[in-house]
């Protein structure tokens, strides 16, 4: 089954220019005691799927400077001044931390009467799993006595749309479609002034509008939301890849280019983005009275017969089928009719089908604005390999589609800020832009997470509680990383708290030895062999978890040692070393130089030994070893490419760091496959998302492992540069670093290699070069070896 829902936004459209100044333009200003009120459509409970529309004229005399208000909804909201869309959110969190974005909505008011509305909805029982509701509501809230004339109460007008209903369907995890039957929805543009709402109720209030902290009960406890507006760039479809029964003139869907649908007519067209996107459709159309329309998003077709199982290449369209996320319309006949979705729509491919009955149907344009968290691209890579770039920028696209208001694992199918995945994701914003404010985000949200019980929730926000136990431990590393390369003691110390109850709760689970009996819920590794389940031998342990609880404490230990609290350092230090000598004792198999997965040393795998390097439990004389056989031995469980990750970076640390560009054949499979993001899976065939972004890793190791820009003290306060330039003889590039920006670049000539190392000012470091150290100042470093 499938679900759809829909929405109407006659003429308003979705550009920048029209969004993004406003809102951006402000800084969430520290607010005073909230007087505004929580309000809804009278009698409505507020439990069940709807689309609002909430509405208030002003007169102003003379047009002001500013005029700062702060906005919030459950579940969702889009806000327009006099016709133009000015805001979007709440930004998603839970009920304890309800975020409300702040506006300064003086560049869209005039003298004279000017309406300011709401378009608030509610997925309800149909909401995506990422989406914690309480219930209906709508709030505003003026910044100073002046801005109080907008304050939400029963001044403002509102009313359901009853053309919106929901219909039977699942779509996984991810906001469902949308339906909406023109001919009963609300009719002409209730965002302009001159709108008759004389029809329309007096809102209700729901409840007080409450700061966090300031109320002993709360519905929604308010906060200022920490991030800027998405961005929002106007995009058009590019490729007209099939059409049937229809007549499409040159330049649809590229050109705003009109398309009559003839009455009695079937027309079935597939368009191409030509890459994968995440953007709000828009569908202007004229006539078609009683005509349906159904517009279908899909990542990629599948091939006929495979039961939606079989992609093949991304490119083809012959001898593919469509499945995919569907939005459906029924026309009214009149002019002018226009359908945005509610929520951005992910797909490469738009198929467009319209079904005519007597009157024929024209459509005016179809187009999509993009929308994603604003990051902008601060590292570079200069380079001739142009295989390096086409990487870099599948890569990037792939980050930023799953980067919204927090990190996702994917776009189209679930939309969940998961740890695993969101540790990749930070470690790439960090080396690729100058923005902390995502990863900061989803530190709070996973703090936020933690049950009483001390484990986090494997992904937040989320309306259900799924625990991965060992993503906690990720959750550890995620701190550590923050603080290595982003420092900031003080938002870090704040968080040891949650990283002490991480640990005692695997604490428990210990054996005298200290390793992990029965690691519970779920224990979730990798999608390979048997790791995305639970491995463990007849005693309930297994080294995988062993070893991801060894580099916790160890991680731990270094924070409570400069940050924290010596005890705790002192307490993991030894709890690290006992564990890291019962896992030399039980899973060290001496025959094959490998680490086994359980105490048997019946199976070994990729994952288990790359740890054993990482946490330093293999020793300096046999990682030569460890690595060859991760390398070589095809009888290991073989990592993903979500876990190639680590299994790289081992690789690199065994010394084996010159051979990087020949470890990314996944890579390479996916660009053959047609790919413009990188697939969940390692088999590129069938694999379920084509965007997952843990596995956009080489947008980090290009930098850190080629160039050899890596931080060597909390906060990048010193740099360490060891370069892994295999066959490349030409490459530079440079990184954002808290202090600026870090440069290195290598050249060789004349049988010499010329270096040029250029780090921030007050920040040192060393340059590493055949295993001999070079210092290096603050600016400008050059050397000939």
């Amino acid at each position: 089954m499938k679900i759809f829902f829909v929405t109407i936004i006659l003429a308003l459209g979705l550009f920048p220019a029209k969004y993004a100044g406003a809102q951006s333009s402000v800084n969430n200003v520290a607010p005073r005691q909230w007087n505004a009120a929580w309000i809804a459509l009278p009698g409505d409970n507020g439990l069940n799927y709807g689309i609002y529309y909430f509405r208030k004229n002003i007169d102003i005399a003379g047009k002001p400077a500013t005029f700062i208000v702060h906005i919030s909804a459950d579940n969702r909201y889009k806000l327009y001044v006099n016709s133009k869309l000015v805001s979007l959110g709440p930004a998603r969190g839970d009920t304890y931390y309800w975020n409300y974005e702040t506006v300064d909505l003086a560049p869209y008011l005039s003298v004279g009467k000017n309406t300011i509305a709401a378009l608030v909805w509610n997925e309800a029982q149909y909401s995506p799993a990422a989406q914690i509701s309480v219930r209906t509501g709508f709030i505003l809230q003026g910044n100073s006595a002046k801005e109080d004339i907008l304050n939400t109460n029963n001044t403002w007008k509102c009313i359901r749309d009853m053309g919106h209903q929901p219909v039977p369907g699942y779509f996984f995890a991810a906001s469902r479609g949308e339906m909406v039957d023109m001919r009963q929805a609300v009719k002409g543009d209730w965002t302009a002034t001159g709108y008759d709402d004389s029809a329309w109720f007096a809102a209700g209030k729901v409840a007080d509008g409450k700061l966090k902290g300031t109320a002993w009960g709360i519905e929604w406890a308010l906060v200022p939301s920490s991030l800027p507006p998405r961005e929002m760039t106007y995009q058009r479809l590019v490729q007209l890849r099939r059409a049937d029964g229809v007549t499409v003139a040159p330049g649809f869907p590229e050109k705003k280019t009109p398309l009559t649908i003839p009455a009695n007519t079937t027309a079935t067209l597939v368009l191409d983005q030509t890459f994968e996107t995440n953007a709000y459709v828009t569908l202007n159309f004229s006539g078609g009275k009683d005509a349906g329309i159904s517009l279908g998003y899909a990542e990629s077709l599948y091939a006929k017969g495979s039961k939606g199982v079989i992609k093949g290449n991304r490119n083809d369209v012959e001898g593919k089928e469509f499945v995919a996320r569907i939005d459906s319309l029924v026309g009214d006949g009149s002019q002018g009719q226009s359908f945005t979705t509610l929520n951005f729509r992910t797909y490469r491919y738009i198929r467009l089908i319209v079904q005519t009955k007597n009157d024929p149907l024209v459509v005016d344009d179809l187009y999509g604005t993009f929308t994603g968290y604003p990051f902008k691209r601060a590292s570079v890579l200069n380079t001739d390999n142009t295989e390096m770039k086409q990487m870099l920028d599948i890569g990037w696209r792939t980050v930023r589609l799953n980067a919204w208001e927090t990190y996702t694992d994917c776009p189209y199918y679930e939309q969940l800020q998961y740890i695993g995945d969101t540790r990749i994701q930070a470690m790439i914003s960090y080396y690729n832009t100058s923005d902390n404010r995502l990863a900061r985000n989803a530190l709070n949200q996973m703090d936020h997470s933690r049950l009483p019980e001390g484990v986090t929730a494997s992904c937040y926000p989320s309306r259900g509680t799924q625990v991965i136990s060992p993503f906690s431990l990720w959750y550890i590393c995620m701190l550590h990383d923050y603080w290595m390369y982003r420092g900031d003691n003080n938002f870090i110390k704040n968080k040891l708290l949650g990283e002490r109850g991480v640990l005692d709760f695997f604490s428990k689970y210990q054996q005298a030895d200290g390793s992990l009996k029965d690691t519970p819920y779920w224990a979730f590794v990798d999608w390979a062999g048997n790791m995305w389940g639970e491995v463990k031998g007849k005693d309930g342990s297994a080294a995988i978890y062993d070893l991801q609880l060894l580099w916790a404490y160890q991680w731990a230990a270094e924070m409570e040692a400069k940050i924290g609290l010596h005890d705790y350092a002192v307490l993991y230090n030894k709890k690290a070393a006992q564990l890291k000598a019962t896992i030399q004792r039980k899973y060290w198999d001496a025959g094959r130089k490998l680490y086994a997965d359980t105490k048997e040393r019946k199976g070994f795998s990729q994952h288990v030994n790359a740890l054993a390097i990482l946490t330093g439990t293999v020793s300096n004389a046999y990682m030569p070893a460890v690595a060859r056989g991760m390398l070589k031995d095809t009888s290991l469980t073989q990592c993903s490419v979500y876990f190639k990750y680590y299994l790289n970076q081992a690789l690199v640390k065994a010394g084996l760091g010159n051979d990087y560009m020949n470890w990314l054949g996944i890579y390479r499979q996916n660009i053959a496959m047609g790919l413009t993001t990188w697939a969940e899976y390692s088999d590129v065939n069938t694999t379920r998302s084509d965007c997952h972004a843990w596995g956009a890793s080489p947008n980090i190791e290009f930098f850190r492992t080629i160039l050899g820009i890596d931080s060597y003290a909390p906060g990048f306060a010193k740099i360490k540069i060891e370069p892994h330039l295999g066959l490349l003889k030409d490459i530079s590039g440079e990184i954002p670093h808290p202090n600026g920006k870090v440069f290195a670049g290598y050249k060789f000539e004349n049988g010499r290699w010329q270096i040029n190392v250029n780090l921030p000012h007050t920040t040192t470091g060393i340059l590493v070069w055949k295993a001999k150290q070079y210092m290096l100042k603050a600016g400008n470093n050059s050397f000939v070896i």
